[in-house]
């Protein structure tokens, strides 16, 4: 008597990375925005107002794609990459490598994808190299401590974790298929209809 085993494990949750820094500084963008906008609106004459409004539905889009909607979401079957205009799901069979140079980046299919929610800070990756090779210079045979391992620039720890994914995952059947790419429609239209609006206003002022 045999039994079947199932030949693919669910994927778990998803890893999200994002940049703390790019989602702090869009909710101050937009909190700025709000306020120089919205004392506009309550204290203009004319076609201020209408015009502050224009402003609004323009930029708190592009704000918003450009900081607080960056993200990677990772699981066992696939990566979803979101970045400010486009979602990309890369199944990791797709994917060639993930890399880190003077950005992140995911190659598949011939093409070459940023990771906006991963900045890879130079600054950040010199110290890490400096620190590392100072623990050499003073005997850096020994072993490493869990605190000395983690001490490496952020983007690059970030871009081992995605490529040790996809050399374990590239197999699994449901790590298999084509990327997709689809545009942010909801993100590219009000900035579009503000710019437009405000173009208007601004002629027949």
């Amino acid at each position: 008597m045999s039994s079947e085993q199932p030949t693919d494990e669910p994927a778990y949750d998803d890893r999200v990375y994002r940049s703390p820094m790019a989602t702090v500084t869009g909710v101050v963008l937009l909190a700025l925005l709000g306020w120089l906008c919205g004392d506009a609106v309550v204290r203009g004459s004319g076609n201020v107002p209408w015009i502050a409004l224009a402003v609004v539905l323009c930029l708190a889009p592009v704000i918003v794609a450009f900081t607080v909607r960056p993200a990677v979401f990772a699981n066992d079957d696939r990566l979803r990459v979101r970045n400010p205009f486009r979602i990309i799901e890369l199944p990791w069979a797709a994917v060639d490598t993930v890399r880190a140079r003077f950005s992140a980046e995911v190659l598949a299919e011939g093409a070459t994808y940023q990771l906006w929610s991963v900045p890879v800070s130079l600054r950040e990756r010199k110290k890490a190299n400096r620190r590392q090779a100072g623990r050499l210079g003073s005997g850096g045979s020994r072993a490493r401590t869990p605190e000395e391992e983690v001490r490496r620039a952020a983007a690059d720890t970030t871009v081992n974790e995605l490529r040790e994914l996809q050399e374990r995952c590239a197999s699994r059947p449901g790590a298999q298929g084509p990327v997709k790419v689809s545009w942010s429609y909801e993100i590219i239209a009000p900035a579009v209809i503000g710019a437009l609006i405000l173009i208007v206003l601004l002629a027949t002022g």
